[in-house]
């Protein structure tokens, strides 16, 4: 495709190129909708058609929300639960560490607990026990009493653990979503969109949407059994979507269709702070405005995750499901003290990773491999997703300790990931492995390490034919006054934004800056004027050490290219727009 204003390599090394819409499609949203053209434009770049217009706009539940039934196993492990609730058994619920896992177990915790259920969780501990169901502690679980596990965000490969379950007597149910292998696990019920069976296109979910249709077709169950009454009342199970909402953009599932409105409806449900847990993770967050996905993924997501990253595997869960709003505080101030902690872990390996990859990666590498003793294995995912970010390749890290090296892999749009590490272990390379196409985790001896990171990428190079050189996608060019905030308002009924959902990005073009300085924690803030009149405000955070800030420090009125996104500034009570700077180039340079 032809370079976006002509922009071959930009400060950041991108190529620019405008994100490929049918234009008379475009028009026609805009006119039929009473649009601006550029929002019709960007509806048309991300798959709209004219018959899904309107739902596109409105993301609702009553439209979108599917039903639970539909999903192969859901009544049977519906029936399962509710006969579980009714008769006063013991549920163990068996989650994961990560903002999906801990979202997921809070969910069903708080469900059951309110519908009379009796529930124990369990969060196995990162570095001792590793990911999923594992014999020892589903037998621990069989002596405190319980007579049904069900697994969240795990399970569909946990194949030995399971067997083991079976052996013991224990029931277990399987709310998953990750990738799944002919062969299922020995279970009760495995409840999973991604088995290789399914055909309702729910392959999307995260694990806690996966879980909410759980808990809509038990709460089906227990209302046709009877169980509810005047003493007893049904829950409302609307009010769990601000769990949803998290654990759905935390986990970069694609923003589609039913994912769009349990965020939608979730983010309105978080704004009311019901969630004792939530609004205290608020409070230490510094988050004061109206939550968006943007909140959701980058302040309060990491803080769940440094629980289990760094410090205490279950703390995530207890904050979420506590209704003690003392409780609640003092674990949002653990869970940041503990953040900060894997900030600066992630720093030093993030910075060996990148030292590694830069001297050994072949420049065509459809994959970044990096791995070493020492390091943390609660960051290497993190530290994948920035090396993904950075290079715009797929990339896994490893953490080597005792001679075994756990993984963890992100993945761009267009490769699978997951898919390939599923091979990996199928090949006999690896001794657990699993994943979904944007993210996977594995296990392996660290004298496989070379064979592996060859048998990845052989499997992503077929993937990546077309190469995956770094670039930018941008939905069109606006002019300085044109970056209103009507527009930004109007932008936000595009969203919630995500993964198959890309926020807008826009380019300003020939503009000069005609005010630049340095503010906050190393962020550049300009105000950008344009040829023909108009300016905007901007700012690059966190970029006075990098190229791109150096050359907004001293453009010295050069005619410069700028893209990024336009964001709502309301700053002591006015209202605009501001532009968030990713990238810039010089006009015709």
């Amino acid at each position: 495709m032809t370079a976006f204003l002509g922009v071959e390599r930009s400060l950041n090394g991108r190529r620019w190129i405008l994100r490929d819409a049918d234009e008379r499609l475009a028009l026609t949203f805009s006119q039929r909708l009473r649009l601006p053209e550029i929002i019709g434009r960007v509806m048309a770049g991300r798959g709209v058609t004219l018959d899904d217009a309107e739902i596109y706009l409105d993301p609702n539940l009553r439209t979108l929300l599917p039903d639970p039934s539909r999903l192969k196993d859901m009544d049977r492990a519906a029936g399962r639960l509710a006969k579980a609730v009714m008769d006063g058994e013991l549920v163990a619920v068996f989650g994961d560490y990560d903002v999906d896992g801990a979202t997921s177990s809070s969910l069903l915790k708080r469900y059951l607990e309110t519908v009379g259920g009796r529930v124990r969780v369990y969060i196995p501990d990162r570095v001792a026990e590793g990911y999923g169901p594992n014999a020892p502690a589903l037998r621990k679980l069989k002596q405190e009493g319980a007579g049904l596990v069900v697994t969240v965000d795990c399970g569909t490969t946990a194949y030995d653990a399971l067997d083991e379950a079976a052996a013991i007597g224990l029931d277990v149910i399987v709310a998953d979503h990750h990738e799944a292998e002919p062969k299922l696990p020995q279970a009760f019920a495995v409840v999973n969109p991604n088995r290789i069976d399914e055909t309702e296109g729910l392959g999307h979910l995260a694990a806690v949407g996966v879980v909410f249709l759980l808990a809509v077709a038990l709460n089906r169950s227990l209302r046709q059994a009877g169980w509810f009454t005047p003493a007893r009342p049904e829950p409302d199970l609307m009010s769990l979507l601000d769990l949803v909402a998290l654990g759905t953009v935390c986990d970069v599932v694609p923003l589609k269709t039913i994912n769009r409105a349990l965020v939608t409806q979730g983010l309105k449900v978080m704004a009311r702070r019901a969630n004792a847990g939530l609004a205290a993770l608020a409070d230490v967050a510094g988050l004061t405005e109206k939550p968006g996905a943007w909140h959701a993924g980058y302040l309060l997501g990491p803080r769940i995750n440094a629980g289990g990253r760094v410090g205490c595997a279950d703390l995530g869960t207890r904050l979420l499901s506590s209704d003690d709003p003392i409780e609640a505080a003092q674990l949002a101030r653990k869970l940041n003290e503990l953040n900060k902690e894997r900030q600066e872990i992630e720093a030093v390996v993030l910075l060996q990773a990148i030292e590694q990859v830069e001297s050994s990666a072949e420049e065509d590498t459809p994959l970044l491999f990096a791995f070493a003793e020492g390091w943390h294995p609660g960051v290497i995912g993190i530290v994948a997703g920035r090396l993904k970010e950075r290079y715009a390749r797929p990339a896994c890290v490893v953490a080597i300790e005792n001679g075994i090296g756990k993984g963890s892999g992100r993945s761009v749009n267009g490769v699978d990931l997951g898919a390939a590490v599923i091979a990996a272990r199928q090949a006999g390379l690896l001794m657990n492995g699993g994943g979904h196409a944007m993210a996977a985790g594995f296990t392996v001896s660290a004298g496989r390490l070379p064979e592996l990171a060859h048998f990845l990428a052989q499997r992503l190079r077929l993937q990546a034919a077309s190469g995956l050189a770094p670039v930018m996608t941008l939905d069109g060019a606006l002019e300085p006054g044109g970056a209103t905030y009507d527009l930004v308002e109007t932008l936000e009924r595009c969203g919630p934004y995500g993964a198959g959902n890309d926020e807008p990005r826009f380019a300003v073009a020939g503009v000069r800056i005609s005010k630049a300085d340095i503010v906050g924690s190393g962020h550049v803030r300009v105000n950008l004027a344009g040829p023909g009149g108009g300016w905007l405000k901007a700012i690059a955070f966190r970029s006075v050490d990098s190229e791109l800030g150096h050359a907004l420090l001293a453009s010295k009125g050069a005619p410069m290219h700028v893209a990024g996104t336009l964001r709502a500034d309301t700053w002591q009570g006015r209202r605009s727009a501001q532009l968030v700077i990713d990238d810039a180039a010089m006009a015709g340079g």
